[in-house]
């Protein structure tokens, strides 16, 4: 029996979907929903119309086609009689060396401007103020270009080197020399560097179209648990410290862990550079880096280091100075308080901003057809696409491939931001 302080059921009815808060919102997400399917449900059947009456069809077969076209640098092996697949995955690893290398390098630069622009010196200061004005406010394009002019129109041809019997016997020194113990040569063609070799070969194995070397593969291991044996160190000594209030020298047992193992490895399999030596119209011997990879890195190195350095200085500002002020009472100096009080307080600052800097470099990444680096937008962009005339095929496919590397980066320092992050205790 229902009593008189209960209160009245109300019956469903069509209008609360409009007019009740409850179900508002949850019907506009419907027909937003319903809209946007809709609309790509219409935009593919009119590319696919379209194509129809064009007599053409959809399909990535052309990949696996001849590719008949060279690509001066490669991290795998590739010749002309190769797939526009294989020409794809080495479009592929030129983009990923560079924006790795990119990552990496600006991040060193970026941090250490940004520090160096908060310094009490008025001359490293301003020189940094100056670096980043300058370089932020520019397109990167620009920059690469002339990076790209001034290696290739500043530097000296091979046959500069050359020494020649008369000039051996009047003592004449060359035009040019080679730099850093005559084991690197800057010429117009590009940039000659030793290669690592390998006496002993421990053999190596597929993956699918990409070979692995036993070698490097071992020194990848070796350097991976160097590095978690450090780590383990380093967490026994933290907490020694945090028990005692004296934390243990562990600076010597940290570079035999992480410098001995790599180097005995090293010796094992018969380190040794190759040199790059001097043949009659060029340089023979070691890898030779184009002039258009050296020009596109460094671009985007100070160009997104110019950025970097602004989030980093806009974290440590965000600081409050009593954590600075409290660290010199505790008799710690400026560097040693930098590195381990400021900086790690400011990364909760720093790295959000940080993620959308990785993407910009690694999509400006796709600017290096403008020195014809042959990236995935060269390979597949360029010169796939204008043979085969598949430009939706190739353009998609592009666009998927950014916008994975893109969300692994994200994943990944979203990952590191969640390790760093403060923790409430």
């Amino acid at each position: 029996m229902a009593s008189m302080a209960d209160a009245p059921k109300d019956t469903f009815r069509l209008s609360m979907l409009i007019y009740d808060t409850r179900y508002r919102a949850l019907t506009i997400q419907v027909v937003v929903l319903i809209l946007v399917a809709l609309f790509f449900s219409w935009l593919i059947n009119n590319t696919i119309v379209n194509l129809a009456a064009k007599d053409r069809d959809f399909n990535f077969s052309f990949l696996w086609n001849r590719a008949g076209y060279d690509i001066n640098q490669r991290l795998i092996e590739y010749t002309n009689d190769s797939t526009h697949f294989r020409a794809l995955l080495v479009g592929l690893m030129n983009t990923l060396l560079v924006a790795v290398l990119g990552c990496f390098f600006a991040t060193i630069v970026g941090v250490t401007a940004g520090v160096l622009r908060l310094s009490k010196n008025w001359l490293i200061g301003r020189i940094m103020t100056v670096y980043v004005e300058i370089f932020r406010n520019i397109p990167v394009l620009l920059w690469i270009l002339l990076v790209f002019v001034v290696l290739s129109e500043t530097s000296p041809e091979p046959k500069d080197f050359r020494v020649t019997d008369e000039m051996a016997t009047t003592g004449e020194a060359p035009a040019a020399s080679m730099i850093l113990f005559d084991s690197v040569a800057v010429t117009t063609r590009g940039t000659n560097i030793p290669a690592v070799l390998f006496t002993r070969d421990l053999g190596g194995f597929s993956i699918g179209p990409f070979g692995v070397s036993l070698n490097w593969l071992a020194v990848i291991l070796v350097v991976v648990a160097s590095g978690w044996v450090n780590r383990i160190l380093l967490v026994r000594a933290r907490a020694v410290q945090e028990a005692t209030g004296v934390r243990p020298v562990t600076w010597w047992k940290s570079l035999l862990i992480l410098l001995a193992p790599v180097i005995l490895l090293m010796i094992f399999l018969g380190f040794h550079l190759e040199y790059p030596e001097l043949t009659r119209f060029n340089f023979r011997g070691g890898i030779e880096v184009q002039h258009s990879f050296t020009a596109l890195l460094i671009a985007l190195v100070l160009y997104t280091g110019a950025f970097i350095a602004e989030i980093v200085r806009a974290g440590i500002l965000a600081i409050s100075r009593g954590q600075t002020e409290a660290a010199f009472a505790l008799g710690l100096r400026p560097g040693r308080t930098m590195n381990l009080i400021i900086l790690p307080q400011a990364l909760r600052v720093i790295i959000p901003p940080l993620i959308s800097n990785y993407l910009n470099l690694t999509k400006n990444t796709s600017l290096a057809i403008a020195v014809s680096y042959m990236d995935l937008r060269g390979t597949l962009g360029g010169i796939t696409l204008n043979q085969t005339g598949r430009e939706l095929e190739c353009m998609l496919l592009m666009m998927g491939i950014y916008l994975v590397i893109s969300l692994i980066i994200s994943s990944l320092m979203n990952i590191y931001n969640n390790a760093v992050k403060l923790k409430e205790r």
